[in-house]
């Protein structure tokens, strides 16, 4: 261990006591900390679409827990339809794609993964690029969601999402990792040797 690295505390070892138990979310509470685990096993893809006329895809859609009308990316549950436990982050992807924008891809890549929100949650999420992406139906989600797809012009995407703020819309700030991500995923290729796994 380096001589700079900060102390893990000490009930970081304490017995994990389970508060609540849901059918998506697990409440637990280990010394003073109380934090939420994913009760699917592949965490979420979030997914980094482009058009072949260079617009990023964004979903719209009411966010219960937040009260509040949204802005994302394209995302959803890795492993969570029955008898899916073991499907892959970006098997997830094409999926949660094409379900929730219309659009197929004839490949994914991973960008990154890590946890959403590391203070609260277990939940890791996995940044997938989408590639050679096609229509193929309308979108707007499964029979529980209503959702709305834009399809922005890149140079014009993040002055749009920071009009839809200013118009009330809630916009999830991982869009702007995802819009990085966009630009940079040469980089990040390079700097991991070539894996596209997460």
């Amino acid at each position: 261990m380096r001589d700079d690295a900060p102390a893990r505390p000490d009930d970081a070892g304490a017995p994990v006591e389970t508060l609540y138990a849901g059918r998506w979310l697990t409440l637990r509470r280990r010394g003073r900390w109380e934090y939420v685990e994913r009760n699917t096993p592949g965490g979420a893809a979030i997914i980094v679409a482009v058009t072949p006329d260079d617009r990023v895809l964004f979903v719209e859609q009411f966010r219960v827990p937040i009260g509040q009308f949204t802005i994302e990316m394209p995302a959803g549950l890795v492993g969570d339809l029955d008898g899916r436990g073991d499907e892959h982050a970006l098997e997830a992807a094409r999926r949660e794609l094409e379900e929730e924008t219309g659009y197929a891809c004839a490949r994914v890549e991973h960008l990154h993964s890590g946890p959403s929100s590391s203070g609260m949650s277990t939940e890791m999420i996995h940044f997938v690029r989408a590639r050679e992406l096609r229509r193929v139906g309308p979108g707007g989600g499964d029979a529980t969601e209503s959702i709305v797809v834009h399809a922005v012009p890149r140079a014009e995407a993040g002055a749009w999402l920071m009009a839809k703020a200013r118009a009330g819309y809630s916009v999830d700030p991982k869009l702007f990792a995802g819009l990085w991500f966009l630009e940079h995923g040469g980089e990040i290729e390079a700097a991991r040797g070539g894996s596209g796994e997460p």
